[in-house]
């Protein structure tokens, strides 16, 4: 494997602007530095839904992956719905073991996620009991999977953005632990902080009494930029356009939006893109939010990545989303934290189709590994 990052390690829907606040107020003195070896972290990585997080899921083509490790892609990232799984589902689980088993053979590190439908969100939500159960059935099928496959390249991602209380979720976060390692006892665990995965939250969210686990977080701050004109919800995001990064409050194409959307009388996602600049949009924000993630890798000696982070290309400026994105991946590396992108070929995708080695944007990719050292 090439995975350049030897040594250590950010939300979507609820991240309405830069986390705000220092999470390390009250941090406890790190302990002793454990004396197992710290798991390699995986990054220059890219997520790929649309294969095993749904029943009619498509694969990527063979010349597509391969053109994506010779690039200089390292990861994939795999959403995997647990639905799937919980009921026994035989052959989906030999689809995923022969999925992850070919991009490790084309030299791809690979992170099961435990990507959860919107059924069992709302069954987390609704009834814990019954929602834990479902995960930690789904846990015991794809662990199965996994114990076939290499430990030193595929990785067991607990649960996406779980959601829940962080008390719950500490709760759920052991139980499924311990399910994976009765299954996986050697194989890297990653989890990330409730409900969102933000930098903001996992101040509250201690590490697991365990050597061999990686942190995760999301990054898509801020999201006025980042999601606007999104459709899948009644988010003011969606009224949102014509956006640029950076940007200030009195940037004229921030005051333009604004005024447009006063006069059409939405007040609502005028005061969104207010709220949010109210810190300038630039690359120093975002290198002070990677800073204190890594103060808080440093501090409980648990290494920390960034397994999503995008721009939705619906309605933004191709140089401003080149910009962010270049400036997240760089803040990310210069604080030894790998990363992943949120995606390969759908809203935030950087290629038109998994089928076609065609019509991947090149200027995207430079703005990922141009200069990338990994981490």
């Amino acid at each position: 494997m090439g995975r350049s990052l030897r040594s250590t390690l950010l939300s979507r829907r609820s991240a309405l602007k830069l986390a705000g606040g220092s999470i390390l107020a009250a941090l406890p003195a790190a302990g002793a530095a454990r004396a197992a070896a710290k798991p390699i972290v995986p990054s220059c990585g890219i997520n790929l839904p649309g294969w095993f997080d749904r029943g009619d899921g498509v694969a990527p083509s063979e010349p597509v992956l391969e053109k994506l490790r010779q690039l200089g892609f390292q990861t994939i990232r795999l959403p995997i719905n647990g639905d799937l799984l919980s009921a026994g589902d035989t052959t989906t689980l030999r689809r995923i073991e022969a999925g992850v088993a070919d991009l490790n053979r084309l030299g791809f590190s690979v992170l099961a996620d435990m990507h959860p439908s919107e059924s069992l969100h709302t069954a987390l939500r609704q009834d814990f009991e019954a929602g834990s159960q479902r995960v930690a059935e789904a846990w015991m099928a794809l662990g199965s999977v996994l114990a076939n496959l290499s430990d030193e390249t595929v990785y067991a991602e607990l649960l996406n953005e779980p959601p829940l209380r962080n008390d719950a979720w500490l709760q759920l976060r052991q139980r499924l632990a311990e399910v994976v390692r009765s299954k996986c006892p050697n194989h890297t665990l990653i989890w990330g902080p409730s409900p969102s995965q933000g930098i903001w939250e996992i101040g509250e969210t201690p590490p697991l009494a365990d050597d061999n686990q990686i942190a995760a977080i999301h990054f898509y701050s801020p999201t006025a930029f980042t999601h606007q004109c999104e459709t899948w919800d009644a988010s003011p995001l969606a009224r949102i356009s014509n956006l640029p990064f950076p940007a200030t409050i009195e940037t004229s194409r921030v005051q333009q939006s604004i005024g447009k959307l006063r006069a059409a009388g939405d007040e609502q996602a005028a005061s969104l893109i207010e709220e949010q600049l109210a810190t300038p949009w630039t690359e120093a924000a975002i290198a002070a939010e990677f800073m204190k993630l890594r103060r808080w890798s440093e501090t409980y000696d648990c290494p920390v990545m960034m397994n999503e982070f995008g721009v939705l290309n619906f309605c933004v400026d191709a140089e401003s989303r080149r910009f962010w994105v270049r400036a997240v991946r760089q803040a990310a590396e210069s604080n030894k934290i790998g990363w992943a992108y949120w995606e390969l070929d759908q809203g935030f995708g950087i290629i038109r189709s998994r089928g076609s080695i065609e019509g991947f944007d090149d200027a995207m990719i430079a703005a990922l590994l141009d200069d990338s050292n990994g981490g």
